[in-house]
């Protein structure tokens, strides 16, 4: 048996052929509604962006990282709101904010 540093058994939280830990956290949503395909506050602020993410809690759509204003981080910065997607068609990826990586 494995141990992380709080003493709990890594090896039933790891995933397949050594991936990073199961992220718990995208058990956490029921389906939501999404907002409207745009970034509320940089049209306010007149800004464009680059890519657009939607909470998977709330359905809140905002701007990536990539994008100038970065508010999809303020807002789980906001809300603790850990996992968004994009509104990319089709797309399965997905990111966590407490982890720092894809889920």
């Amino acid at each position: 048996m494995t141990l992380d540093a709080q003493g709990t058994n890594a090896t039933d939280r790891a995933g397949l052929n050594g991936q990073a830990p199961r992220c718990d956290h995208i058990d956490q949503f029921s389906a939501v509604e999404y907002g409207p395909p745009e970034c509320k506050e940089c049209l306010a602020l007149g800004r464009t962006w680059t890519r657009l993410l939607v909470c998977l809690t709330c359905g809140w759509v905002a701007c990536s990282d990539n994008s100038q204003g970065g508010h999809a981080r303020a807002h789980y910065q906001e809300t603790d709101h850990p996992v968004v997607t994009t509104l990319e068609t089709r797309s399965t990826w997905r990111w966590c904010y407490v982890h720092r990586r894809t889920v």
